[in-house]
């Protein structure tokens, strides 16, 4: 098990290292040790994912818990369900992954975080253990229920419709979840919408659904530019992250896209508290308090954020990896709720994208630069010591070291070797 529990959900190579027996275990090992009384089961498109969803259900229902199905979702509309029905959740989907990869996302109700130090830890070690013989219990019940609707009208509540009428957008939903619900919000938008790869396929066809790829952003930045579109959109496989490309075809940061998107919510709501995580551009915290807001640092990964948002009340928080939370989505992340939001920021400001990114943008940055090594422990260590008394250092996730004109991160990844 240990090879597939990542900090944030379960991952791992269909049917290796994940197959439905695998995932019917799981669901009953959620059930004995979180308790819930009611779960909503969502699933991606990939080959796998109706399989494994069918099993972890079943798991779950062998104990006695309730199961409404969603079928066919993006991440980021389990969360609503989440929500809007104040019950756990179980997303089927290895995100950006190949395609002979899946996984399993889980939260509490209310969209609640669960990750590694919010009970998926315990969850591993019932299974290590090994489960009980299944009890007499009634088996739960299982529905079905469509909220696309639903989820529709929540992301179209975020913005102001009437300005964003005549925009040109092309999304690239690389044959992921974004193909269902990209479109059917765009529709209620007035919007000039093209969409390339709308086709749910988990074989990925065309290009990997991992926009923070340089190499998968191809095909997009050329249909920007043929299209002479006004801004492009790639979202990953289960469409809870979007990446920007402005009217130039250049791709924006997470970094910039979180100090937009936090212009907009500030306008909306003076003098809030905004979080973005450590390796966001200084650019970030600064914009943020310029237009009245209040910035909180945070650690790096959505179970960190969401808890600090609950604590601090921050309406909106934005990570440089492009996930971007918003308080009145149960402080859960949505690619397409920060798209639609950045769109109603270019269409207030009157201005070009590649011109309006110009005032978010002061600062050089190297980008995410990963390597592997043996051993992580030693290599911070090691780090800290070459630059003992240059810099200010803490140690909020990993190490930081700032010095009166640069700064820079290195910590171990949460769910890779690096």
């Amino acid at each position: 098990m240990s090879e597939i529990f990542k900090a944030y959900d379960v991952r791992g190579v269909v049917p290796d290292e994940l197959d439905g027996e695998v995932a019917f275990a799981i669901g009953r090992a959620f059930a004995l040790t979180m308790r819930p009384h009611h779960v909503v089961v969502g699933r991606d498109m990939r080959v796998s994912s109706e399989e494994l969803a069918e099993a972890v259900s079943d798991g779950l229902r062998s104990e006695g818990v309730d199961v409404t199905e969603l079928g066919l979702c993006s991440t980021d509309m389990l969360y609503f369900a989440s929500g809007r029905l104040d019950a756990h959740g179980v997303m089927v989907t290895a995100s950006h992954n190949p395609g002979n990869y899946n996984g399993l996302k889980f939260c509490g109700p209310g969209a609640a975080p669960i990750g590694s130090e919010t009970g998926l830890r315990e969850v591993e070690a019932a299974l290590e253990r090994g489960l009980p013989p299944r009890g007499s219990q009634p088996r739960g019940q299982r529905h079905t229920l469509d909220l696309l609707d639903a989820y529709v009208e929540h992301v179209v509540s975020f913005v102001d419709r009437r300005v964003l009428d005549g925009l040109r957008v092309v999304a690239d939903t690389a044959n992921g979840m974004g193909g269902l619900v990209v479109p059917a919000v765009f529709r209620e938008l007035g919007v000039e919408l093209d969409v390339l790869f709308a086709e749910l396929d988990g074989s990925f066809p065309n290009h990997p659904a991992d926009p923070i790829q340089p190499e998968n952003l191809i095909d997009l930045k050329a249909r920007v530019l043929s299209q002479g579109a006004d801004i492009g959109l790639a979202f990953d496989g289960d469409a809870d992250r979007v990446f920007l490309v402005d009217d130039r075809a250049a791709p924006l940061s997470g970094s910039t896209t979180t100090a937009i998107i936090a212009r907009r919510m500030l306008e909306r709501e003076p003098g809030a508290t905004i979080l973005y995580n450590l390796i966001c551009s200084r650019a970030v915290p600064e914009i943020i308090r310029e237009q009245g807001g209040r910035p909180v640092r945070t650690r790096v990964g959505h179970s960190f954020i969401k808890a600090e948002m609950a604590a601090t009340g921050a309406v909106f928080a934005g990570e440089h990896s492009g996930h971007y939370y918003f308080r009145e989505n149960y402080r859960a992340d949505s690619g397409v709720i920060g798209a639609v939001t950045v769109l109603e920021e270019l269409a207030r400001a009157g201005s070009e994208l590649s011109t309006l990114r110009k005032e978010y943008e002061r600062y050089a940055a190297s980008g995410e630069i990963n390597s592997k090594v043996r051993d992580a422990r030693a290599v911070l260590a090691f780090v800290e010591r070459a630059f003992s008394g240059e810099g200010s250092v803490d140690h909020l996730d990993g190490l930081t070291i700032e010095f009166a004109d640069w700064w820079f991160n290195l910590r171990p990844s949460n769910t890779e070797p690096l």
